[in-house]
């Protein structure tokens, strides 16, 4: 497997390229980018990142919250289209094989089943578009109060019916409701990426790796059997203080996770 790191984990007062440099210095692979607006700004950064050997594997789409999938406004549910085209745009420029996707986010004013229909709507034509452009849709489970079962995720799949959409599956985020191991054996066939965050299931808070409630042996035997050799992309806010100490002591607890031992 291969390690990598979110753009927004790097420390914020570095450039975007600085932030390269030093993923690569601390042994990432990859870094996984956002959503750009200006391509030509992504063709640079790009160039830097095959220059000194970091990967860009994937794009974090950035306005399924703001523009969800599944609004039953038209002019905001185009918005969100809009962004994950935008998206996938990014990942033609920047070499990225993935898009993490919001699909949809249920609110108290809409039905569940209206919010799962308008989602599987959008996906379907995002799907199509992404297909077309050989991208994949990788399709995140988030604290959006949907698709909370391994069942459920695995039915809108199918319903998809794409070979384009799957899932990009955050070990940190399920513990909110689940457990990672049994997320990942259910749904391994249709596994595109991973996110890596812990979380103290007990405090319901965030912890960097290894200092929560995921079991990481668990998680990683259960990659193994499903035959997982993608990225693990780190997902977690810097130090406050020394922040690219928290890039060096992430890239040292992946490599454990790893190895499994």
């Amino acid at each position: 497997m291969k390690k990598g790191i979110c753009m927004g984990c790097l420390p914020r007062e570095l450039s975007d390229e600085a932030k390269l440099y030093l993923a690569k210095d601390a042994g990432f692979d990859g870094v996984e980018i956002n959503t750009f607006d200006d391509l030509d700004a992504c063709r640079q950064l790009t160039g830097v990142a095959r220059q000194i050997g970091v990967e860009l594997p994937s794009v974090m789409a950035s306005g399924h919250w703001t523009y969800p999938l599944s609004s039953r406004d038209e002019g905001v549910r185009q918005q969100g289209i809009a962004n994950i085209k935008q998206s996938v745009e990014t990942a033609l420029v920047c070499g990225a094989t993935t898009v993490l996707v919001v699909p949809g986010v249920v609110q108290p004013d809409q039905s569940y089943a209206e919010t799962y229909e308008i989602a599987l709507h959008s996906m379907r034509e995002l799907a199509w578009y992404a297909g077309e452009r050989n991208i994949r849709l990788g399709i995140e489970n988030v604290w959006n109060r949907f698709l909370l079962t391994p069942m459920e995720m695995g039915r809108f799949l199918e319903e998809l019916r794409s070979p384009h959409a799957g899932l990009y599956f955050d070990c940190g985020n399920i513990l909110a409701y689940g457990y990672p191991q049994q997320w990942i054996r259910e749904l391994g066939s249709r596994l595109f990426k991973v996110h890596v965050k812990d979380f103290e299931s007990s405090t319901r808070q965030w912890k960097y790796l290894l200092q929560g409630s995921v079991d990481w042996k668990a998680v990683r035997a259960a990659l193994s059997e499903v035959g997982y050799d993608d990225y693990l992309t780190a997902e977690m806010s810097p130090y406050p203080t020394f922040p690219d100490q928290m890039v060096r002591d992430t890239a040292a607890h992946l490599d454990r996770i790893i190895r499994g031992e």
